[in-house]
């Protein structure tokens, strides 16, 4: 029987689990500080409902598609917004919930982009602009908490879609032209413009490229300028990017992104979107690509108490640190595989308890890092 890990799958133990479940407690914190509540979700659900309304859409073409014994269709969750439709029913709005948690793709991988994947998401069902602001200040929070310098872009839809109009593009061809629009950052500009042509649409570039005062032309510029107030009330910087588009098939109105450096795929993205005729918005954060910008170190003291013998007291020691606060286990065995044990799991310390220290009611302690020794009174501990 193998046990190779499946294709874009992944495990996590030591260093990179304990980091990992570190940025999952600063989302949550940060999550719930600015009043957005937990929720969970299947992670299987209905093949329709996975699909939706968006059956043409890259990521859900991409599901992992299942079948139980009574042969229903059912598939892998690929993210969660389409969830909403379902938890915001009977709802008081705005209802603002986060979840965090796995969701699956059946794709390509590649260095920074893998199958199962944990997505930590926040969103405003009945929202305006002045949500839209919070959820980047939530999403610069977290990254400054994290010691990542966020660049955060954002543009409209409905603005695309009025310079698309006022420029005589037939209506059949304006999916195809945003798809080759949102290329613009990920292949040459020479190359985005020789797909466009195929759509008489070539010089839609040139017009994104152009300054404020063309923009101001378009009833929908005015969202950015709104949003790009309440930013600033939240002192983040936002910066207009004309050719970001995000999902076709979800956002109506501002979308946003945020990139850092060191790692040329999008960390957060979002925007605002329409369910049940409600407005709404939010962004989803990658975890496993903020995971490797994350700049955390861990100061939680981790103690080894080693019983030489004397289990019981080994077992109520131990216990006086954990009701204290501390990180304790126990080791049952030779000092010289104890030492090898709290090398191999980045003990802190070490405590020895035989029956010499039992007796004298002191505990002989050693700092691994430095690898002194000291007698403690059992009430110091």
């Amino acid at each position: 029987m193998t046990t190779e890990i499946t294709k874009g799958f992944r495990d996590f133990t030591g260093d990179e689990a304990v980091k990992r479940a570190e940025i999952r407690k600063i989302l949550a914190e940060t999550f719930e500080k600015y009043g957005f509540e937990p929720a969970e979700t299947p992670i299987i659900e209905p093949e329709e409902f996975v699909k939706g309304e968006n059956a043409n859409d890259e990521a859900v073409s991409d599901i992992f598609k299942l079948q139980d014994k009574g042969k229903r269709k059912l598939a892998l969750r690929y993210e969660f917004t389409f969830q909403l439709r379902r938890l915001m029913k009977n709802k008081k709005l705005p209802y603002k919930r986060y979840q965090i948690g796995e969701v699956f793709r059946d794709e390509p991988i590649s260095a920074n982009r893998f199958r199962q994947f944990t997505q930590c998401d926040i969103d405003t069902i009945g929202s305006t602009i002045k949500d839209e602001a919070e959820i980047l200040s939530v999403s610069n929070e977290v990254l400054e908490k994290l010691g990542i310098k966020p660049i955060i872009l954002i543009n409209n839809r409905a603005l695309l879609n009025e310079i698309l109009g006022d420029n005589n593009i037939k209506e059949k061809d304006k999916t195809n032209i945003l798809r080759e629009i949102d290329k613009y950052d990920k292949l040459p500009e020479k190359e985005v413009r020789e797909n466009l042509k195929k759509y008489k649409a070539e010089k839609i570039l040139a017009l994104l490229k152009k300054g404020e005062k063309y923009f101001e032309r378009f009833d929908s510029y005015r969202e950015i300028i709104e949003l790009m107030k309440y930013c600033r009330l939240y002192r983040i910087r936002v910066f207009f990017s004309p050719t970001l588009i995000r999902g076709l098939s979800y956002y109506n109105k501002n979308v946003f992104e945020i990139k850092a450096k060191g790692i040329k795929e999008t960390i957060i993205a979002g925007g605002s979107y329409k369910f049940n005729n409600v407005q709404c918005t939010g962004v989803a954060f990658g975890l496993d690509r903020i995971a490797m910008l994350a700049k955390i170190k861990s100061d939680k003291e981790k103690i080894l108490v080693i019983s030489l013998g004397k289990d019981k007291e080994a077992v109520e020691l131990a216990e006086k640190l954990r009701k204290s606060g501390k990180i304790a286990s126990i080791y049952y065995g030779k000092p010289s595989k104890a030492l090898e044990f709290a090398n191999s799991y980045k003990y802190n310390q070490i405590i020895f308890v035989g029956e010499k220290e039992v007796k004298a009611k002191k505990f002989k302690v050693k700092d691994m890092k430095t690898g002194k020794e000291k007698y403690i009174n059992i009430n110091d501990l």
